[in-house]
């Protein structure tokens, strides 16, 4: 699709949005999540400024020359589609529920994210997860293929601090993940499951059952739009906010190339603490978080103690100090999120 074809469908949608919230959720249906050059236009000028923007051809974006503003719409306009007011209003019906920042349950702590703040969120569950201070919530990630130690310490760690009221964030996988998850929600405490595509297709479809009874009692999370599948890029977009959610983020297992050391790494970059649980040193799932401790990113974690303590010194201006960035880090693509649409399922 060309550039101009893609405005004459913006067009209409220019004609047809109804306010910020349906601006962001078609934004969302066309941009994929942390796009650099989106967000920064969209944390200047709004929802319906910026599709107002990706429509006319002639008109000057802020703080982008011409050559970038078309290079902008030339790599978006692969991914309008006639169909958009049409899943917006299917979406509308079907109940989903959607923050922007607007919204007083909105989790202000994407707001340090900036430009890389989601458009909106699309929720299935309760949305008063999201709000409160940083202190509220605990991220806990790591090995997709974790051992019994690890899924023991995952689930250890979840269930106390859920009986301490503290709201369980990860991603849904499978491995420690999973473990939090289902040991928040065996001591009746919340959880919230960040998920990389749409929240009504819960994926790993292995763990659909456990997604579904988060979606019941707790929260499932998105910036996909209903009905997207997850993609690597939606996986390493998302890392920003199962980093970013928490107060503290701690990784029971993972492998030194494992994804999931995304979560620390921009947990880290945001100025929130991150702990690792130490392991057997002969152990690959326990050599991501001795790397953590190892480069000054991570405290040791050896009990709920140690989260606890994490969580009560989170305003203590001295653990803001020397936040270097791990030095394995799996950096997003220079060049961007891809310009043709994920699969949608």
């Amino acid at each position: 699709m060309t550039v101009r074809e893609g405005a004459q469908i913006m067009g209409r949608l220019a004609e047809q949005v109804s306010g910020e919230r349906q601006a962001r959720m078609m934004l969302s249906m066309i941009a994929e999540p942390d796009d650099a050059i989106t967000g920064r236009i969209l944390h200047r000028v709004g929802g319906v400024e910026t599709l107002r923007l990706l429509e006319d051809e002639q008109a000057a974006v802020p703080e982008m020359n011409r050559a970038d503003a078309i290079a902008w719409r030339n790599r978006v306009a692969p991914r309008i589609e006639d169909g958009i007011p049409a899943r917006v209003a299917d979406a509308e019906r079907a109940g989903m529920s959607t923050l922007i920042p607007t919204d007083a349950d909105w989790p202000h702590a994407f707001n340090d994210l900036g430009p890389r703040a989601p458009y909106l969120l699309w929720i299935r569950g309760a949305t008063s997860f999201l709000s409160g201070a940083l202190a509220d919530r605990v991220t806990i990630t790591g090995a997709r293929a974790a051992s019994e130690y690890g899924t023991n310490v995952a689930a250890h760690l979840a269930g106390d601090l859920a009986q301490q009221e503290r709201t369980i964030v990860a991603g849904g996988a499978y491995g420690i993940d999973a473990a939090a998850h289902r040991a928040a929600l065996a001591t009746g405490g919340g959880t919230i499951a960040v998920l990389a595509g749409g929240v009504d297709r819960p994926y790993p479809r292995g763990n659909a059952d456990l997604l579904d009874r988060i979606g019941d009692v707790g929260a499932l999370v998105s910036e996909a739009p209903p009905g997207e599948a997850p993609t690597r890029w939606r996986f390493m977009a998302r890392a920003r906010l199962l980093g970013t959610l928490s107060g503290v983020t701690v990784v029971p297992e993972a492998s030194f190339r494992s994804g999931s050391l995304l979560v620390p790494t921009e947990a880290h970059r945001h100025s929130r603490a991150v702990g690792a649980v130490p392991g057997p040193v002969t152990s690959v799932t326990s050599v991501g978080p001795h790397e953590l401790i190892k480069r000054g990113v991570a405290q040791v974690v050896s009990d709920t103690a140690d989260v606890t303590a994490m969580l009560d010194s989170l305003g203590d201006p001295a653990r803001l100090l020397n936040r270097e960035t791990p030095g394995h880090q799996l950096a997003a693509p220079a060049s961007g999120p891809p310009a043709r649409p994920g699969p949608r399922l």
